[in-house]
This record gives structure tokens, C-alpha cells and sequence, in this order.
């Protein structure tokens, strides 16, 4: 199935069906009547074909808009597996890495890591190491569409309903290209002044794989805000997750506290600083988004400042007080 602006192309019984789709979660339509690619869809032939029901996801990848709304954006639905496409032709980025892995661990689906344009990198066992210190639990795999490198491996993995993810210059489309065997997906050229990639894919479709399952190419995410992620976190950084386990205090925010395990292993260089700055700037994101929609949270969050606040109005108000 493909969705966009308002339509989507179903495939039944009888064959493709254009039918009518209200619009997406982020105006406030409920997600039964909102079909997004991958879904399962009820929809009445009658007159002008409309999707009158969605059916419930398995799975689903779910990221934050970029509104300050509360609503989310489901980017696939049905997917098994998600490939997470990282360029070798630029500087690995690895709390993007970790973003992305944890918008597909929450899915419900399996990561996987893609190492594309290794033709252009001088040492790929080394980013591919790199890279596999981020991505506890997932594989990653080495890859050029232009030399053919690793995409026998890439293919044995990839198992039912596939989802390339990624920024714009990934490759995504040029890779999903080589595994459909034809030029289906629109390809283009890398800027040279900045190193990014156009939009070629505006919308996002389903297409048959011959070795087997379905694929599913999306547009490029200049930005991926993570939406109620608390599973995908604890996912992307298992090991932080275990350390917790041993804090002394089960609540531990692992910043100041006695008796954190988490601190300690970086103490003692278990564990890498930069994983778990990258850690606490996700969970705060995470939390803030969840804010949103939770008065509770809300006010938790907001009673440290509302305390600031008051304690200076009321040293100003002392007798003592010189401006």
C-alpha cells in the first residue's frame, strides 16, 4: 500500500484500489481512520473508495513531529525488520545512530545497521567496529551499492516486511534499488558543497522483493524526535540499562548520585561518557515529549523552575536585598 496526501493505493482482492484517506494523526484524526504504508485497511467501494477502518498494527514506527503538538507520526506500520542506512562517505554520527535505533527498537520490529558506500571508506572494518560499540544486540553490515559489496549478506538478512530508514545521501533508494534488482526507487546525487542528499523519495510505497517479502523505501528524516520511546532506549543502551540494575538506589537518575553503578563504570572506563551523555539527552527529550500529554509529568518538570522563580521573588522582597 502506498499513502499520500489524502490517497492511498490498497491492494485487494480484486486488485489496486485508489482510495480516499483522512488526514494524518498530526491534525488530530484518530490513527483507526488515518492508513499509513504497511497498514491493513478495511475500505468501502461504494461510490468513491474510503478507508473506513485501520486495522491494528503489529508494529509500528512511531517518531515525535516537529510541531510542539503532542501528536506523533507513524512513519511505517507492519514492518519486521528496520534497516538503519548509515553512510561510510561521511563522518560516522553516532548519537544519530542511536537516535534512529531507538525509534526501531520501539517499533517492535529488528534493527538492522547498514554500512552503505563502503567503496568510499578507507577503513570499513574499523567503522564497522565503531559503529557496533552504538548498537549492542544488532547487526551490522558492510555494503556498497556500486561494488555489490555485502549485499548477499544484506539479503539473507533482511526477513518479511523491510524499512529503510536514514537522512537524505544515505543511500537508502541507490541500496533498495540493487535489492528490488531494478530501478524502481528515484535516485539522486550527493551535494558537494555540504555532503547532503536531495529528497528523491516523496512518499512512502510498498514493493515486492524477489528474494522474498516486501519493501518499504521512505523519504529522508532531517530530524527523528523520539515519541513515548522508553523501551527503544532501554534497548539501544543495554548495557547502561544492566549497570542500572546494581544503583543503589532503584530510582537513580545516574548524574550525582551515591552509589550509581552507571557513574562508576565510567569511573573505571566500562562505560564510554559519551554514550551515557548521549543517553541522558534522549531520555530528557523522551520525557519532554511525554510531558506533553501527561499533566502530572507536566508539573514534575515544571516545579524545579516554578521553585526558582519563587525563591527569587522572595529574596527580593527581603529587607536585606540590594540590587
Amino acid at each position: 500500500m502506498r499513502a499520500e496526501r489524502g490517497l492511498c493505493d490498497v491492494v485487494a482482492e480484486t486488485g489496486p484500489v485508489r482510495a480516499m484517506a483522512l488526514p494524518s494523526a498530526g491534525s488530530g484524526i484518530s490513527d483507526r481512520l488515518t492508513p499509513c504504508t504497511g497498514d491493513w485497511v478495511a475500505v468501502r467501494p461504494a461510490g468513491t473508495a474510503t478507508v473506513v477502518e485501520v486495522l491494528e498494527r503489529r508494529t509500528a514506527v512511531v517518531r515525535a513531529t516537529s510541531s510542539r503538538t503532542s501528536h506523533a507520526q507513524v512513519l511505517a506500520a507492519n514492518v519486521d525488520t528496520v534497516a538503519v542506512a548509515v553512510s561510510l562517505a561521511d563522518p560516522l554520527r553516532h548519537g544519530r545512530i542511536e537516535r534512529m535505533l531507538a525509534l526501531a527498537w520501539d517499533s517492535g520490529a529488528t534493527p538492522v545497521v547498514v554500512l552503505t558506500k563502503a567503496d568510499r571508506c578507507v577503513d570499513t572494518q574499523r567503522a564497522a567496529a565503531e559503529v557496533a560499540e552504538v548498537a549492542p544486540g544488532v547487526e551490522v553490515l558492510v555494503t556498497s551499492a556500486s561494488t555489490g559489496e555485502g549485499l548477499d549478506v544484506l539479503t539473507a538478512v533482511l526477513a518479511g516486511t523491510v524499512v529503510l530508514l536514514g537522512p537524505s545521501g544515505a543511500g537508502k533508494s541507490t541500496l533498495g534499488n540493487r535489492l528490488l534488482g531494478e530501478d524502481l526507487l528515484a535516485t539522486g546525487a550527493v551535494r558537494d558543497s555540504d555532503g547532503k542528499g536531495r529528497h528523491t523519495t516523496a512518499w512512502r510505497e510498498l514493493l515486492p522483493l524477489p528474494h522474498g517479502g516486501v519493501l518499504l523505501d521512505t523519504p529522508g528524516l532531517r530530524g527523528v524526535g523520539l515519541h513515548d520511546a522508553d523501551k527503544g532506549l532501554d534497548q539501544t543502551f543495554a548495557e547502561i540499562t544492566e549497570l542500572a540494575t546494581d544503583c543503589r538506589f532503584g530510582n537513580c537518575a545516574h548524574t550525582t548520585e551515591p552509589g550509581c553503578a552507571v557513574l562508576a563504570a565510567v569511573d573505571d572506563g566500562r562505560l564510554n561518557e559519551r554514550r551515557l551523555d548521549s543517553y541522558h539527552r534522549l531520555q530528557r527529550e523522551n520525557t519532554h515529549a511525554a510531558s506533553r500529554t501527561d499533566a502530572r509529568l507536566r508539573a514534575e518538570l515544571e516545579r524545579p523552575r516554578k521553585q526558582i522563580s519563587r525563591n527569587i521573588r522572595a529574596l527580593k522582597q527581603s529587607p536585606n536585598f540590594k540590587a
